[in-house]
């Protein structure tokens, strides 16, 4: 057998994949692959060639170790190792979870409430014993023996008798769900392997739904497993045969009512059920209508039983495409009134529904909002926005698990201002800082500085873009410019302490909001994708040329950073304009799309087609992506500094796309940059578990971020 990797002979040589051609041909186009070979996962030599990379990487950046080190060590010691989060009420309980200095996973924790009218936080301490508490779960035991974990549910029965959780410890996604009583801390026998990550309790406190996916990992059945009995006895409660649909599940917050959520990428079906009667049958809110998306919450208005309906359906004939708001009597939900119309500058993302209020999150002028609408005996009260005083922020509802409670609690950050805890008391309008997100060594806000800056495209769009530096940091400087740009996604501000190594090194650090994301209404993501996707590209490239232009940053100083799909942007960047950057980072690259596209066995593709396109069935759809694709246009060009970074497990961007892409890469570019493929050989999308193992790896990418923008020696 011919061996994959040319033999190394000095410290220096890069491993060189073999060549095995292979035609895919499609609407007349022939395109020949030359690695698609990689694609084998348990081919020994498959292996070797990922390991001989992982070598060739590990020696081309060993000089960068002391570095790494150093910026490991500067995230370690801002992080308050110990902690506790704020407590969020469930019935009689208090629930919290704590980190511990030298362990990697959380541990989830309780403590009793003081009373009925107890809902004011305890202030809880680390030096101090905590009265009556309880250890749930504890993630450190879990992941004893294994070199990955992901905790998937963690569910408590209403009466807060029993747990329902599950563990992954390969990184596929695939979930092990097993039942822990609270009351005596023992395991149930119950357990139930193959599982996606939820679980929820029907207010009976004996039947528990979870969901299964197939073999493209598409979460596409739901069961009802009653405790004490055998997995074999579990009732199938619905299976969505078509492909493009995933299926989820939930309840609404009133816990009164069992939700079954059926979405595509742009059509939504949801099926209800009392909570009360788990083994009844679901009903159809509103049946789909393709292209039509809505969400349902259940809200008590005015006495009455209600479904808020947030969709995107037809008003007075025209589409609303930053949705709308209506609700409608839970026994007939065709039958609408408006509450809140559509807006062009306005998109209407979340209703919520609480005893006596709604919490509503939407975005406006690229920034989250929170709103607050009281209810009255009579119905809706007056609507209040919440306010803050920054350029650039980030808002959103926190964990508010009881439905009658009197108190909001929200999370609020920026790229300067560490995470922070409120309470907002409905009734009087206070806002209450519960906790602030601490940052040891002394860090001050103020030595910081966060704008927002705009870019013109080609066609005349203004892109906005985030800026955030420290003070007195003049340019050009040494630049980090990230992207994602897919699925309506918005790149919001927050708060960063690894991302300080980089500020402090006089790296700016800038958020290009591009087309294809969400930041600025529906619009703004139709405009970034399907067969308007080289937008998101474009975009990227007259951020980075009006950033250069402006002097602010040069080629020679930037870096260009994505990941997942924004790993797409990076690839496509790359063929773009390789001459404007020093560096392209590409964490999980989506860079073979075509390829992945064009093959329904692969996991998610027919979901995609919704997003991408369909170019098996549409010629103009595959001659676009093929215009695109970063894999089927490597050309022979003098390529900046490459970084792609993949996990050996992953189940959303196979490793296979960034392997076959750098091979390509290598045995095609001009120049000589440095082109360095990290594979992660026990993990999945989100790369290594275990908060040390992840600043490892922060600080892996930020010491070749630094060296490459030119910020260290």
């Amino acid at each position: 057998m011919t061996s994959s990797v040319t033999p190394v002979s000095s410290p220096i040589a890069a491993p060189v994949a073999k060549k095995v051609p292979l035609q895919r041909t499609h609407h007349g186009d022939t395109f020949v692959d030359n690695y698609e070979w990689l694609r084998e996962k348990d081919d020994p030599e498959v292996r070797a060639y990922l390991e001989a990379e992982n070598a060739y990487t590990e020696q081309q950046t060993e000089h960068l170790a002391p570095l790494r080190e150093t910026i490991f060590q500067e995230i370690k010691a801002r992080t308050q190792e110990t902690d506790l989060s704020v407590p969020s009420r469930m019935g009689q309980w208090w629930y919290y979870s704590r980190s511990f200095e030298g362990k990697q996973y959380g541990v989830q924790c309780r403590c009793p409430i003081s009373g009925p009218d107890d809902w004011t936080p305890p202030v809880l301490s680390t030096d101090t014993e905590i009265e009556d508490e309880q250890v749930l779960l504890d993630s450190n035991l879990l992941a004893e023996g294994h070199d990955f974990f992901s905790l998937g549910a963690f569910s408590i029965t209403l009466d807060g008798h029993l747990l329902a959780y599950s563990v992954d410890t390969a990184g596929d996604e695939r979930y092990t769900l097993r039942f822990k009583d609270l009351r005596t801390g023992e395991l149930l026998a119950d357990e139930i392997p193959g599982t996606a990550p939820g679980a929820t309790w029907s207010v009976d406190n004996e039947h528990v739904f979870y969901m299964t996916v197939d073999e493209a990992w598409r979460p596409d059945t739901v069961w009802r497993h009653k405790l004490g009995t055998a997995q074999s006895e579990d009732a199938q409660v619905f299976h969505e045969p078509d492909e493009r649909f995933w299926v989820g599940f939930g309840s609404t917050r009133s816990e009164k009512y069992l939700m079954i959520w059926i979405g595509s990428k742009i059509t939504s079906e949801i099926r209800c059920l009392e909570s009360d009667d788990p083994e009844g049958e679901f009903r159809v809110v509103l049946p789909r209508v393709d292209g039509v998306e809505y969400s349902v919450e259940h809200a008590v208005v005015a006495g009455e039983d209600r479904f808020l309906i947030l969709h995107n359906g037809d008003v007075d004939g025209v589409k609303a495409e930053n949705f709308t708001l209506v609700d409608a009597p839970v026994a007939d939900p065709t039958d609408q009134r408006t509450l809140l119309a559509p807006r062009q500058d306005v998109r209407l993302e979340d209703a919520e529904a609480f005893a006596g209020h709604l919490v509503l999150s939407y975005r406006r002028e690229a920034l989250t909002r929170l709103a607050v609408w009281p209810l009255t005996a009579d119905g809706y009260g007056e609507m209040r926005e919440l306010e803050f005083d920054e350029e650039l922020y980030s808002v959103g509802a926190g964990s508010n698990p009881e439905w009658t409670g009197p108190l909001l609690r929200m999370g609020f950050t920026s790229f300067i201002t560490p995470s922070r805890v409120y309470d907002y008391d409905v009734a009087t309008g206070e806002l209450m800082l519960r906790k602030s997100q601490p940052v040891l060594g002394g860090y001050d806000p103020d030595d910081y500085e966060q704008h927002r800056d705009w870019a013109t495209a080609a066609d005349g769009t203004k892109i906005p873009i985030s800026i955030v530096q420290r003070k007195g940091v003049t340019g050009p400087a040494s630049m980090l410019l990230y992207g994602y740009g897919s699925y309506e996604s918005s790149m919001d501000p927050g708060f960063s302490v690894a991302r300080l190594s980089l500020l402090d090194r006089g790296v700016v650090f800038v958020v290009a909001h591009v087309r294809g994301g969400g930041e600025m209404g529906r619009h703004w993501y139709d405009n970034g994708k399907m067969l308007t996707k080289k937008n998101t590209f474009t975009d990227f490239v007259d951020c980075a040329r009006h950033l250069i232009d402006a002097g602010r940053t040069t080629p020679a100083q930037l870096v260009a950073d994505g990941g997942s799909a924004g790993g797409l942007l990076m690839g496509a960047v790359a063929n773009l304009a390789p001459e404007l950057f020093a560096g392209i980072l590409a964490n999980v690259p989506f860079v073979d799309p075509l390829t992945s596209i064009l093959d329904p066995s692969l996991p998610l593709t027919v979901i995609e087609w919704d997003e991408w396109g369909n170019p098996l069935a549409d010629k103009d759809v595959y001659e676009y992506m093929r215009s695109y694709s970063p894999y089927e246009n490597v050309a022979a060009k003098d390529y900046p500094a490459i970084l792609a970074i993949t996990s050996i497990n992953d189940t959303r961007v196979l490793y296979v796309e960034p392997a076959k892409w750098v091979a390509a890469l290598r045995a095609t570019k001009t120049g000589d940059a440095p082109l360095l493929l990290k594979t992660e050989m026990s993990a999945g999308h989100g790369g290594v578990s275990g908060r040390y193992e992840k600043w490892k790896e922060v600080a892996f990418e930020y010491a070749w971020v630094l060296a490459t923008a030119g910020a260290v020696r």
